[in-house]
């Protein structure tokens, strides 16, 4: 999944987009995650970071 987060037409935050990315994720590796799906939850929470700090945005 790509941790791309502009959503053209949304009203969802870019934090919002990108949690439900992070759950999704944990849902598909049914907990237990591999090297590569390791690597994207933390691409993943750095955004997520981002975002709660307001430094990403999403396109409206």
């Amino acid at each position: 999944m790509s941790p791309d987060v502009t959503v053209p037409g949304s009203a969802r935050s870019a934090a919002e987009i990108l949690n439900e990315q992070i759950r999704d994720l944990w849902t598909r590796a049914g907990g237990r995650l591999t090297a590569e799906q390791r690597r994207e939850y933390e691409q993943l929470l750095v955004l997520w970071a981002a975002a709660m700090r307001g430094q990403l945005v999403t396109a409206a």
